[in-house]
C-alpha cells in the first residue's frame, strides 16, 4: 500500500484503502485497524516501528487514564466534557498506535493486551504523563506541554516511511491542534488573571519544569521522521508564545520552563517508572484482570 492508496476521505475523518475499505479510527471495529494492509514496508524495520508505536500508545493511554480522573471533578461542567473528549481522543490513539505495534512486532497481540495486562515496567511512557493530577493549573500545564510536543512528533511522522503510522500521525495531529489550543487559552485565562489563578499557573509550571527535558530528548520516533532537534525546537518556541501571552514569561527572556534544576534521571522509556504509574494502572487495569475472558 502506498500514501496515495491511504488518504483522507472528504470531511468524513475516514481512510479508504486501494480496494474501498473504509475504516475509522478507534471505533466500529473489534481491530480499529480493519481493511487497512498491516505489512510494514520494505525499508522500515519493523522493530523499531513496533518500539515508537508502544511508546507513543503508552504515553496516549497513561495521559487519557488522568484525564478521565477530572470527571465530576473540573470546575465547569463544559470543561469537564473538554477533558473527557479530550482523554476519549487519546484513547483512540491508544488503540491505532498498539494495533499496529502488535502488526509491526509481529506477536500479532491486540489493543487490550498492550494496555491490560503488562506490568508498569513494560510500559514506555513518559513519565510526565504519569504524575499525579494535581490541581487544575496542573492539569492544564501538563496537557499544553504534552499536547504541543506530541502535535510536534505526529506533524512530523504525518511523513513517516510507514503509511499506516503516517496516517495515524495525520489523524491525531488534528486532534492535537484542539488540544493545544484548549490548554493555550487556559494558561492564558489563568495566567492572566487573578494572583491566585497566574500563582497556581507558575507553580504548575515549576512542578512540570524538571520533566521536560525527557520530551525534548525523546529519541522513541527519531527513526520514523520525527527529527527530536526539530521537535524540541518546535515545541520550546510553541510555549514561548503561549506562556508570554499568559504573562507567565521572566524578565530574562527565559522560559519558566527553563529550570536551573536538573532534570529527573531516568526515562519512562526504558521502563523506569515513578511509583505513580503502578496505582494509576492497578485501577485502569482491574476489572480486565478479574475478568480476563469476559467480552462486552
Amino acid at each position: 500500500m502506498t500514501d496515495e492508496d491511504l488518504h483522507v476521505d472528504g470531511e468524513d475523518d475516514l481512510y479508504v484503502d486501494g480496494d474501498g475499505a473504509r475504516w475509522a479510527f478507534g471505533t466500529g471495529f473489534t481491530d480499529p485497524l480493519h481493511g487497512v494492509d498491516q505489512s510494514v514496508p520494505d525499508g522500515v524495520d519493523a522493530e523499531d516501528l513496533a518500539a515508537c508505536c508502544l511508546a507513543l500508545g503508552d504515553d496516549a493511554l497513561v495521559s487519557a487514564q488522568r484525564l478521565a480522573e477530572w470527571c465530576t471533578r473540573a470546575p465547569e461542567l463544559e470543561e469537564e466534557l473538554a477533558l473527557a473528549n479530550i482523554g476519549l481522543d487519546l484513547l483512540g490513539q491508544a488503540r491505532l498506535l498498539y494495533a499496529r505495534a502488535g502488526r509491526a512486532d509481529g506477536t500479532g497481540r491486540g489493543e487490550d493486551a498492550y494496555a491490560y495486562f503488562r506490568y508498569p515496567e513494560d510500559f514506555r511512557n513518559v513519565r510526565l504523563a504519569e504524575l499525579p493530577g494535581g490541581d487544575f493549573a496542573f492539569t492544564v500545564a501538563r496537557l499544553l506541554v504534552l499536547s504541543v510536543w506530541r502535535l510536534a512528533v505526529c506533524e512530523a511522522l504525518a511523513a513517516a516511511p510507514d503509511p499506516v503510522l503516517a496516517a495515524i500521525a495525520a489523524k491525531s495531529a488534528k486532534e492535537l491542534a484542539y488540544h493545544s489550543r484548549w490548554a493555550a487559552e487556559w494558561t492564558v485565562r489563568l495566567g492572566d488573571g487573578t494572583g491566585e489563578s497566574a500563582g497556581r499557573m507558575r507553580a504548575a509550571l515549576d512542578a512540570l519544569a524538571p520533566w521536560l527535558d525527557e520530551l525534548l530528548t525523546d529519541r522513541a520516533a527519531a527513526r520514523q521522521g520525527a527529527d527530536p532537534a526539530a521537535v524540541a525546537a518546535r515545541t520550546r518556541l510553541e510555549l514561548f508564545h503561549v506562556l508570554a501571552d499568559a504573562g507567565l514569561d521572566r524578565s530574562d527572556d527565559v522560559s519558566p520552563l527553563e529550570t536551573p534544576a536538573p532534570p529527573v534521571p531516568g526515562s519512562g522509556r526504558n521502563g523506569r517508572h515513578t511509583p505513580h504509574l503502578a496505582p494509576l494502572l492497578a485501577e485502569l487495569q482491574s476489572v480486565a484482570r478479574a475478568h480476563p475472558d469476559a467480552s462486552w
